[in-house]
């Protein structure tokens, strides 16, 4: 029967009586990526032993801290976090064992103080995550990097310039921490990228604006030379879209040349990759001869209507159409294998304006997938998290219905074997219990 909103099909029962139904309903979907949606779309609570002893984001204590790489992905604002905002929660935890025998699962932290899932340490003083009060897994922090414990020649830390998510596969390279798609008629509406830069100022924490080339290759140059087991294989290049200048460069050169000089200092030592607006082809072509691999021009959403009305900054300065024109066109200087196009899981269903039902909602993003996957050009998506200062989240605080996330993973791994394609490189290993790729269980839930 089909789920409508409006109809609570998520109340009047238990969290745990929707998770074990839908890991009935749908059996070929791993019951890691069920538990690590509801947790990526809803978040967790954490009580004060299981947060990482960590104020500054620096080197001390012994588990590697939340860092912000770039949205705030909480459900409440820093002021309203209390003791996770003074003493940092962990960036990601893995999940292992319980009740439904989970696999090895990486699960970035999204802090919300009202979830019903609770990390805390039970009376062996072993840490767990709670679900409504049961321990339904053992919970792993991720330990302190060594290069973490290292400061560039300014003071600051490893952390706050070269951050790494992923259980430290990738290198999140935030180079420019604003957008300047500004304001209301521009901004991205469930994107909290403005905010979290202005909240982080207004806290004192250190958050650079524009960093320095010299400074990334600096901490590039820490992490490369304390990174010993060469856990960390790939960086993404990213920030706020560029509709003018930043330092008297485009975006094509103002990203482009931290690439080039990655690439120079490092040659071949990490997978280099680049998260910008679709650009036209020229400008694509100069990222490819910069270096970068692997392309990210993110299409957000799928359906017409939602685009304009969620992205209007990228429907005004470059319009739909023309966007999935210049995704089309990028496979032609790196490769469709190469152009790996974002969109936010969940905002279909967004109200007012969202889809209604699961079925709509599923039904529109498969014909985005089958648009590019057509073209063999596989996309990959990002787990929303209604942030609570976006318009979207605001109005939508409890996300998507997790049933929608559960069939998208479904529909995802469906069309890529319609269209014979594997998973996209860059993202480390796919599989339950393999996958590292924290803010979406799309890799979990594809073959191994």
């Amino acid at each position: 029967m089909e789920i409508r909103l409006g109809i609570p099909e998520e109340q009047g029962r238990s969290r745990t009586e929707l998770v074990e139904d839908l890991m009935e309903r749908y059996p070929e979907v791993p019951r890691e990526a069920v538990i690590k949606e509801d947790l990526l779309r809803g978040g967790m609570a954490f009580d004060e032993s299981a947060l990482s002893g960590s104020t500054d984001g620096g080197g001390a204590g012994e588990v590697k801290p939340k860092s912000y790489f770039i949205f705030s992905f909480d459900h409440r604002t820093l002021p309203e976090l209390g003791a996770a905002a003074l003493n940092r929660p962990p960036e990601e935890i893995v999940l292992t064992g319980g009740p439904y025998e989970l696999r090895r699962t990486v699960v970035s932290v999204r802090v919300n103080p009202d979830s019903p899932y609770r990390v805390g340490a039970g009376e062996d003083g072993t840490l767990g995550l709670h679900l409504d009060g049961v321990r339904i897994a053992d919970v792993g922090l991720p330990p302190m990097p060594d290069y973490y414990r290292h400061t560039l020649a300014n003071g600051k830390s490893v952390m706050e310039v070269a951050p790494t998510i992923q259980w430290g596969y990738l290198i999140y390279l935030t180079v420019f921490r604003v957008c300047q798609y500004f304001g209301a008629k521009e901004e991205c509406q469930y994107c909290d990228i403005n905010h979290n830069w202005r909240q982080h100022k207004a806290a004192g924490r250190p958050y650079t604006g524009v960093k320095p080339v010299e400074e990334v290759l600096e901490a590039l140059e820490l992490i490369d030379r304390h990174d010993t087991g060469r856990t960390s294989q790939a960086y993404t290049l990213t920030g706020g879209a560029i509709t003018s200048q930043v330092g008297g460069r485009d975006e094509a050169d103002f990203y482009g040349q931290y690439a080039e000089a990655i690439e120079s200092r490092f040659p071949g030592r990490w997978i280099g990759k680049v998260v910008a607006q679709a650009l036209p082809r020229d400008d694509v072509q100069r990222f490819h001869d910069y270096g970068v691999r692997i392309y990210h021009p993110n299409f957000e959403v799928w359906d017409k209507r939602l685009f304009e009305l969620y992205c209007p900054g990228k429907e005004r300065y470059v319009g739909r159409a023309e966007w999935h024109r210049r995704i089309l066109d990028s496979a032609e200087v790196f490769g469709a294998a190469n152009v790996i196009p974002n969109f936010v899981a969940g905002v279909e269903m967004a109200q007012p304006f969202g889809f209604t039902t699961v079925d709509e909602a599923i039904a529109s993003t498969r014909e985005g997938l089958r648009f590019f996957m057509s073209h063999g050009i596989v996309p990959r998506f990002t787990t929303w998290c209604p942030e609570p200062t976006t318009p979207l989240g605001k109005a939508n605080p409890q996300g998507a219905p997790l049933e929608y996330h559960i069939r998208l993973l479904q529909t995802y791994r469906a069309t890529l074997a319609e269209f014979g394609l594997s998973s996209p490189p860059g993202y480390g290993p796919a599989g339950a219990g393999k996958a590292v790729f924290s803010v979406s269980s799309f890799m979990d839930s594809l073959p191994g």
